[in-house]
């Protein structure tokens, strides 16, 4: 049984359609969630359980999101990822600017 995606996952796949439309960008999977890769390496997801968008960034900008009070550290099974950042579906407005973010760091743009 499947369920029916998040406003956060449909917001996601909608931001998530124009990269996709860049040669060196393509969906993949990682620990069971659909993700963005760029040129192999992954740069960017959204956590169908919370909606949160789940973005790679250097570890500098993580801390300073996070120190704002606009993302949470990404920790599956309690592991933080220092270049993860859940960045909830309540700051959506800032979602396109961090995806474009990560596609730079992580695609060496």
């Amino acid at each position: 049984m499947t369920t029916a995606p998040t406003s956060g996952e449909r917001r996601f796949w909608l931001l998530a359609e124009p990269l996709l439309a860049t040669p060196s960008v393509t969906r993949s999977t990682m620990m069971g969630l659909p993700y963005l890769r760029v040129g192999g390496a992954f740069f960017a997801s959204c956590d169908p359980r919370t909606g949160d968008l789940l973005v790679k960034l250097p570890a500098a900008r993580v801390v300073e999101l996070v120190g704002a009070g606009r993302a949470q550290p990404f920790a599956p099974a309690g592991r933080r990822f220092r270049e993860w950042a859940a960045v909830p579906s309540t700051k959506a407005r800032s979602w396109p600017r961090l995806l474009e973010e990560a596609l730079a760091f992580v695609g060496g743009a």
